[in-house]
């Protein structure tokens, strides 16, 4: 699970045994559908209705940190791996998919498309080029750019009633279709509502797997920093509706909480729009502050790598797409739709350090929060199980 590069030690995604791509088809498995395999263990023996619970932006070391803001998460807390980029996108992606990045092919907040001149933005569902986000090529019309079935079509279509609560913005919104397909959608107007909204889903018979989203906690940790009162009083929050929820859950229920990626306060900031020596043989700069894709120009892979080494020193890792993909941090399989995406050279933040862009990027070059890289604080994420008699 460790793999040291220079002053770091980065983690991998646990794929296949304990990470968020194995959570829909562990949970389907224990729902009786006989095509999907259980890899995590889980305890849900006679489980039949189960509400997952993401709240976006809690890591598992977060959690842990904060007993006295979460005390009822962290009677329950275990830890799973995110996938890689750490970052809401490819996350919910792989969530809602069942399958490591690799194969669902949403492999980052920023990806360079090929055929287009510039970034498409996954989580918004749009290229930066194009000013009407509605009016998508055919290659990124979500149900062409992710065509695989997911773990929620997969679910439905095997007779569990599927329901996805969450903001008016995730209802039919590109990443939605893409990889979250499958599941009535629910508006949910508040943490209040959604926590009832949730708990009435969970109240009809038969077999039912709810995906309620929150991401209040994400957006203060991004605004005021992971380590602020805003964002300890924002997990207290997050503790009530988990208890709200769990005290309500049927005989046969279950709440599973877990988180798409954790956050890390940015002490150090390296600033693309203003050092010459990072532009230098770079045609496009994509992911984000702490997980950079760079796309390169034509045979200036290796004089590139080598002057980001040398600028960023000690704070960042910068390997090839050969090498991430190689080391399996996108997962056991790549498809070539995947790999196109992926930028020619990657650049993951190993301490509190961070590329943003000043002028390009001016809103993301202010925050205090981000996240992405393979550090324990982004990758660990929590993974409770609670169950009635628990609760």
């Amino acid at each position: 699970m460790f793999a040291p590069y220079g002053e770091a030690m980065l983690l991998s995604p646990r794929y296949g045994s304990g990470s968020l791509a194995d959570v829909v088809p562990s949970l389907l498995a224990r729902l009786g559908v006989d095509a999907e395999t259980d890899r995590l263990g889980f305890d849900l023996d006679g489980v039949r209705r189960v509400c997952l619970l993401m709240v976006d932006g809690l890591g598992a070391e977060q959690l842990a940190a904060h007993p006295q803001e979460a005390p009822f998460l962290n009677l329950h807390r275990a830890a799973i791996t995110a996938g890689f980029p750490t970052t809401t996108a490819t996350s919910l992606s792989s969530v809602g998919a069942g399958l490591p990045p690799g194969q669902h092919g949403v492999v980052g907040y920023q990806v360079s498309i090929p055929g287009h001149p510039g970034l498409m933005n996954s989580l918004q569902w749009k290229l930066q080029s194009s000013a009407n986000p509605h009016d998508l090529p055919e290659e990124l019309v979500p149900e062409q750019f992710q065509p695989i079935p997911t773990a929620f079509e997969r679910a439905r279509d095997a007779g569990v009633r599927m329901m996805h609560v969450g903001p008016a913005i995730q209802n039919g919104s590109g990443l939605t279709r893409a990889c979250l397909r499958g599941a009535a959608f629910q508006q949910s107007w508040s943490a209040a509502d959604l926590a009832t909204e949730t708990i009435s889903g969970l109240a009809a018979d038969g077999p039912t797997l709810i995906y309620s989203y929150y991401g209040d906690l994400d957006l203060i940790g991004h605004v005021r920093g992971p380590n602020s009162p805003a964002w300890r009083l924002e997990l207290r929050n997050v503790d009530h509706i988990a208890s709200t929820i769990a005290s309500e859950l049927p005989h046969d229920g279950a709440l599973i909480v877990v988180s798409d990626h954790s956050m890390v306060e940015v002490k150090r900031r390296f600033d693309y729009d203003m050092l010459p020596e990072l532009r230098e043989g770079v045609r496009l700069l994509g992911g984000e502050p702490r997980m950079r894709f760079l796309y390169t120009d034509d045979g200036a892979v290796h004089d590139v790598q080598s002057s980001w080494q040398r600028a960023l020193g000690s704070h960042f890792t910068i390997v090839t797409k050969d090498e991430a993909i190689s080391r399996g941090w996108f997962g056991p399989t790549v498809s070539s739709a995947a790999s196109g995406r992926i930028g020619d050279l990657l650049a993951l933040a190993n301490d509190g350090s961070a590329v943003v862009r000043s002028r390009a990027e001016s809103i993301a070059a202010t925050l205090i929060g981000h996240h992405g890289s393979l550090t324990s604080a982004e990758l660990l994420v929590p993974a409770c199980v609670i169950r009635p008699h628990q609760s």
